[in-house]
């Protein structure tokens, strides 16, 4: 009964629209597997090399750049609604394109077209959630829209798994035929938004009205990239190192996937409830990224068994527990009515840079050092990361904090 009553706590409050906004996006989550076996497809079907199949993974990334970019400043000019619809729609079709390309170029290109219009949606969704909260729920509303995000992971994961074992091209059409449904449904049960939200203003005096000219938050971006570049491996060559050199099966590597989103979608909601406002953001950020890390290299550590496999991933799952919501939260803090969408586009930015750079430098690592240097280096990075977010916790907020407590 305890446990209904700290669920019914975490999800009380939060607008209808944002439910819905939830909804949306847990259908089109519920369809991602493209991406996660795409390395898989292109090395063990298409027979590409690791490196082209790390050029491939790093054009997902530069077209989210470009896509984030373009869809930020069209957010601020016209509205987080149609930059939704449209790319939720455009993406859909392209990937159901990208399922009938064979060759090394034409995949390439196709690729960075979709993945610029599939992300273009991501500083458009994340204003969005902030359109649709008050400033009381919204760490917990975009924890509710991370939620959606990992319950439909968890599925799309475990159902890719499955169809990638008996033919990878179902998991075009369906991850192409979910981002269409999910657009459309946006439509029918979301009225369009007709104005930002009034008389909001900056609440800190470091910022201004651009992103690029706030230091702090530039800062936090290079430490946030940091932090996604090792994050992304989960997804990209933990999936290939499991299948290559840990010899599981693809249906085994789907519910390892499905594992991380079940864990964020139960337990993420109780934990921001629990923890937020208690503590300054910075400080969780730098324990989950310090989680992370150790995660990362315990296949280093352990023999080649799933029951090791499942005790990274929740590791991980939890270190992004701590981590990614209050990245959320502390960028968002910093913005306003009309500089939101550039915010979030530059942090969306950093997430598409480390995606980038995910496969593009693992793959080198692994050709010319092996797998196992790879982890270390992982976690090294990580380690640097956490150490970077608690010196500028330190260096820049806990004085704040000082203050505010002594008046």
């Amino acid at each position: 009964m305890r446990i209904i009553q700290l669920y019914k706590k975490a999800y009380s409050g939060l607008s209808l629209n944002s439910w819905y906004l939830s909804l949306v996006i847990l259908i089109n989550r519920a369809g991602t597997m493209v991406v996660p076996f795409m390395t898989i497809y292109c090395t063990q079907k298409l027979h590409f090399s690791i490196t082209q199949a790390g050029v491939i993974m790093g054009l997902f990334g530069a077209g989210s750049i470009t896509g984030a970019f373009i869809g930020g400043k069209v957010v601020d000019r016209r509205g987080f609604y149609d930059v939704q619809v449209g790319s939720l729609l455009s993406a859909g079709l392209l990937f159901i394109l990208l399922g009938y390309q064979t060759g090394f170029a034409a995949i390439c290109s196709c690729v960075f077209v979709l993945s610029l219009c599939n992300d273009a949606f991501r500083p458009a969704n994340s204003t969005a959630v902030a359109h649709y909260s008050t400033s009381e729920n919204k760490t917990r509303s975009y924890s509710l829209n991370r939620l959606a995000i990992n319950l439909g992971w968890s599925v799309g994961g475990a159902l890719g798994g499955f169809l990638a074992a008996h033919n990878y091209q179902l998991l075009f059409w369906v991850d192409g035929a979910t981002n269409i449904l999910s657009g459309l449904l946006l439509l029918k049960i979301i009225p369009r938004a007709k104005s930002f939200k009034a008389k909001e203003t900056v609440e800190t005096s470091e910022m201004g009205s651009s992103p690029y000219r706030d230091g702090v938050y530039l800062l936090f971006i290079l430490l946030v990239v940091l932090f996604a570049f090792c994050f992304f491996q989960m997804f990209t060559m933990q999936p290939v190192f499991y299948k290559t050199q840990w010899h599981f099966r693809e249906t085994t590597i789907g519910w390892l996937m499905a594992l991380n989103g079940l864990m964020v979608a139960f337990i993420e909601m109780i934990l921001v409830h629990h923890l937020e406002g208690k503590r300054h953001p910075l400080r969780y950020i730098c324990f989950g990224v310090l989680l992370t890390s150790l995660s990362l290299t315990l296949v280093n550590w352990l023999p080649s068994t799933v029951v090791v496999a499942i005790v990274v991933m929740v590791g991980a799952s939890f270190g992004e527990m701590f981590a990614m919501p209050f990245m959320n939260a502390f960028w968002v803090i910093r913005t306003n009515s009309h500089n939101r969408g550039q915010y979030a586009a530059l942090y969306t930015m950093a997430w598409s840079t480390a995606q980038v750079l995910a496969p593009l430098v693992a793959s080198q690592i692994i050709m010319y050092a092996g797998f196992t240097t790879l982890w270390w280096v992982l976690g090294a990075t990580c380690l640097t990361a956490s150490a970077g977010f608690y010196i500028l916790y330190k260096t820049r907020f806990q004085k704040q904090l000082v203050t505010v407590a002594v008046k």
